[in-house]
């Protein structure tokens, strides 16, 4: 636990002072009651809670008898407010997290073949990676396609390309999730209608879209068109899934992408959370109930290699967002609280050089995922720096989750760092260092809209002020230039790269996308255009246009539009028509 009257537990609030025997105590019962509970209703798992020499552990460790912790309610235990130490009193003992692969190459036939490899061996869900034309909004066959279909993931054209990558793959009992921002929401109907052609119950579907516009404009820079039209778009879709299909989650509020740019552990924290902040006062905008609209949103962190900083991050995560979604934004269920999230590994941390280190750094990565509780996790594979992972590194990767898992015991207690004075001191100083940032949002957000009459709310008038002046990008970028400084001097290592470079030579097989690939798509998607019925499908991207121009909701007519096979290409470009493209600012 923090230090007692540290700097760092002192910056960010509320404090309580010392917390007595008693209420440590009256803390105990509590979870013990939650956990009583929980096996009552069979949502303990039957496994063998003991370390490997056989001795058998508690299911959560906290102060012992009367002792006095100072602050103690801002680490408290599994299950309870402010969620620092995990959503649920039984921690993984409850259920483990989703073993998430990330894939998707070539065309969706191949990729859906791969999918059923990774279940088939023992994954738990999907999460589709589209190629760059797909994440642009352009078909195969537009002229600025040409080179990449299926190169960096899977191309999708159409929703019979949805029809082809679920195939035998039943979505209503597969959760699915999919990592595409600007044309997210074109994309998710297309993964609806295929759920329909399948005969499931769209209704129940359950998975999550990314659909995080914000950070494309902060980091990964794959947008259509300017912010206030996505808002639009994204709103629309929040509406959509808390009237139609209540277990989907429409938004993934990514850091990943933040991280991989070169922001620090406390700006991916900070700049995801307000991003997150953001999307929560554009459903109080749109007259939806926090209660109701928040537990469909989730989270997605990077897992980088400094393993201790990383599950402070996630730790202070869980705090912030309770404590704002319930201070700030007035969220009174413990579900809207909750702060949900998946995990990948640093695709940033694996090196070309001695690949094979790969292994070790996402082996740790991962633990400290899983340390700070997370829901879901991807692990990277080691030649993913150098193309999409072989089938050989693909599994490799699978069984790193599944030796953390089903081996190291870390699985049987909850929050098994909790109390360590570390770690806490560590979740205390990124917290304040959070806290600082969104200060500097909200002046961001008084200098566009000194009136304070903020359109949306007063965290996504800092963010769009953000965008406009370069802001985040910035800050990332020092950031990143202050990394590479103290690697190229030295004083950060990197093993095979600026150290322990002597290495024995192996070539490394990897997995290369045939240029035929690109050919076949073109082809296919010609055959479809030839097939369809050309008027229906003007019909009915005509009527989303109109839909467009004015202020109802754009799901049903472009869901109509994709019923008729418009390709993701056509949707696009006819709203790029009416809404025109965004083009960032130069900046020098």
């Amino acid at each position: 636990m923090p230090v007692p009257g540290s700097d760092e537990q002192r910056e960010v609030g509320p404090h309580g002072g010392p917390t007595g025997p008693e209420e440590i105590e009256a803390g105990r019962e509590r979870w013990r009651r939650r956990y009583a509970e929980a096996q009552s209703k069979g949502q303990v798992r039957d496994a063998d809670f003991t370390t490997l020499s056989g001795v058998e552990v508690d299911p959560v460790y906290g102060p012992r008898p009367g002792e006095v912790v100072d602050d103690f309610e801002r680490i408290g235990w599994p299950g309870e407010y402010p969620f620092t130490r995990g959503l649920h009193a039984t921690g993984y003992r409850g259920k483990t997290w989703t073993i998430r692969q990330f894939a998707g190459f070539g065309n969706a036939e191949q990729t859906n073949e791969r999918y059923k490899m990774i279940l088939a061996r023992g994954g738990g869900g999907l999460s589709v990676a589209f190629d760059m034309p797909t994440l642009m909004g352009r078909d195969s066959d537009d002229s600025r396609s040409i080179g990449e279909v299926g190169h960096c993931g899977v191309a999708i054209d159409s929703a019979a390309d949805m029809d082809v990558l679920f195939r035998d793959i039943p979505l209503e009992q597969v959760t699915t999730s999919m990592t595409i921002s600007g044309p997210a929401v074109p994309v998710f109907c297309m993964y609806l209608v295929a759920a329909e052609r399948q005969g499931a119950d769209v209704g129940r579907l359950n998975g999550t879209l990314q659909t995080d516009i914000f950070k494309e404009y902060i980091a990964q820079k794959e947008w259509l068109f300017a912010p206030e039209p996505h808002l639009r778009l994204i709103g629309d879709l929040m509406e959509h899934c808390a009237h139609h299909i209540p277990a989907y989650k429409p938004l993934s509020v990514s850091g990943y992408h933040i991280r991989e740019a070169g922001a620090t552990a406390a700006q991916e924290l900070a700049f995801t959370l307000a991003d997150g902040f953001g999307y929560v006062e554009l459903g109080l905008s749109r007259g939806l109930d926090v209660d109701r609209f928040a537990p469909g949103l989730s989270f997605f962190f990077d897992a980088h290699v400094d393993f201790f900083e990383e599950i402070a991050k996630f730790r202070a995560a869980r705090r912030i967002w309770a404590r704002w979604m319930r201070d700030v934004y007035g969220a009174k269920t413990a579900k809207a609280q909750w702060l949900r999230f998946h995990t990948q590994t640093a695709g940033v941390s694996l090196t070309a050089q001695q690949p094979d280190n790969n292994i070790v750094r996402t082996a740790v990565e991962a633990l400290a995922a899983v340390l700070g509780g997370t829901n879901s996790l991807h692990t990277n594979a080691l030649d993913e720096v150098l193309a999409l992972p072989s089938e050989k590194a693909a599994q490799i990767a699978l069984r790193t989750q599944q030796v953390i898992m089903e081996e190291t015991g870390v699985a049987n207690v909850a929050d098994p760092l909790g109390g360590s004075w570390y770690v806490e001191a560590l979740t205390d100083r990124i917290e304040a260092e959070a806290e600082r940032i969104f200060d500097r949002i909200r002046d961001m957000a008084r200098i566009a809209v000194p009136g304070g009459e903020h359109p949306i709310g007063e965290m996504t008038s800092g963010i769009l002020r953000g965008i406009e002046d370069g802001w985040f990008t910035g800050e990332i970028a020092d950031a990143a230039f202050a990394y590479q400084q103290a690697l190229e001097k030295g004083d950060k290592k990197m093993v095979g790269v600026n150290c322990h470079v002597d290495s024995l030579s192996e070539d490394l097989e990897i997995l290369r996308v045939s240029h035929e690939v690109e050919i076949e798509q073109r082809r296919l998607l010609e055959r479809r255009r030839a097939t369809r019925d050309q008027a229906e499908v003007d019909r009915r991207l005509s009527d989303m246009v109109e839909v467009a121009r004015g202020e109802g909701n754009l799901i049903e007519p472009m869901l109509a539009a994709v019923r008729a096979e418009a390709t993701l290409g056509e949707i696009c470009d006819a709203l790029r028509a009416e809404w025109g493209v965004y083009t960032e600012p130069a900046r020098f």
